[in-house]
């Protein structure tokens, strides 16, 4: 496991630099057949991820989205990596420094490892379930992250930025003592909770498996939770690849 550890950080950090160099030097934003965008940044960075990971891992299938919108359908085994190279590809357009690469692994149903970089921010969260997370800022050394109990004066909430003003969310909300409430894109709401800076991520709208696998194994490996909304964990091989609304927890 951590030589696969090992390796999905290689290949984040190179699929960060590709990004970071997507943006500096420009780019167009193109529109999927769903209608959500995609621009050169997703694809390049995905070809280096699937390549590097059939290339030194070649019995672990990978499922990564650029290739699911190009109809290659791949179906899920008990084994099999999720990527999505460039999560809030909406923000990264849109100038903010709210997205990231995520390369996650599924055995039997469960993340266990995963890996997101944050290319604007220069971080790199990563964790293996049972094992713990961490995270490393620039080029410093890796330190030990931990998802916190919820302090006495409520929860510290991270909210999806494109569902701020959703009905859901407000009564969903209404059921918790609430500190504060950041609405922020793409995984960068999972590794808070990981950190420790938040506790509590309610997601009320569509997401994809490889949106959440690599950002739910930190937070899992980190102490943390994603349960359904019957408080059940979140599972993945379900059909298209879409999951349902989930709550995502720090300790609770």
């Amino acid at each position: 496991m951590q030589d696969l550890l090992n390796l999905a950080i290689r290949l984040a950090d190179a699929a960060a630099a590709i990004i970071r160099e997507v943006r500096a030097a420009g780019f167009a934003v193109a529109a999927k057949a769903d209608e959500t965008p995609v621009t050169i940044a997703d694809t390049r960075a995905e070809a280096l991820i699937v390549a590097g990971l059939r290339a030194a891992a070649p019995e672990i299938p990978v499922i990564a989205e650029e290739e699911v919108a190009a109809g290659r359908i791949i179906l899920p085994s008990a084994r099999y990596w999720l990527v999505d190279p460039l999560d809030g590809t909406r923000e990264f357009a849109a100038g903010r420094a709210e997205f990231a690469v995520n390369i996650g692994l599924i055995e039997n149903g469960a993340p266990v490892l995963g890996v997101v970089a944050s290319p604007a921010l220069e971080e790199l969260h990563f964790g293996i379930v049972g094992q713990g997370a961490w995270r490393r800022r620039g080029g410093g050394t890796a330190q030990p992250i931990a998802a916190r109990a919820p302090p006495p004066q409520g929860l510290t909430v991270m909210a999806s930025r494109h569902y701020a003003d959703a009905p859901e969310l407000a009564s969903c909300l209404s059921q918790y003592k609430i500190a504060a409430l950041s609405n922020i894109g793409s995984a960068l709401k999972f590794l808070r909770l990981a950190e420790g800076a938040a506790d509590f991520y309610p997601r009320l709208g569509r997401t994809m498996e490889w949106d959440t696998a690599a950002p739910q194994a930190v937070l899992e490996a980190a102490g943390g939770a994603v349960l359904t909304m019957a408080g059940q964990p979140l599972r993945y091989g379900k059909p298209g690849w879409e999951n349902p609304d989930f709550r995502a927890w720090g300790l609770r």
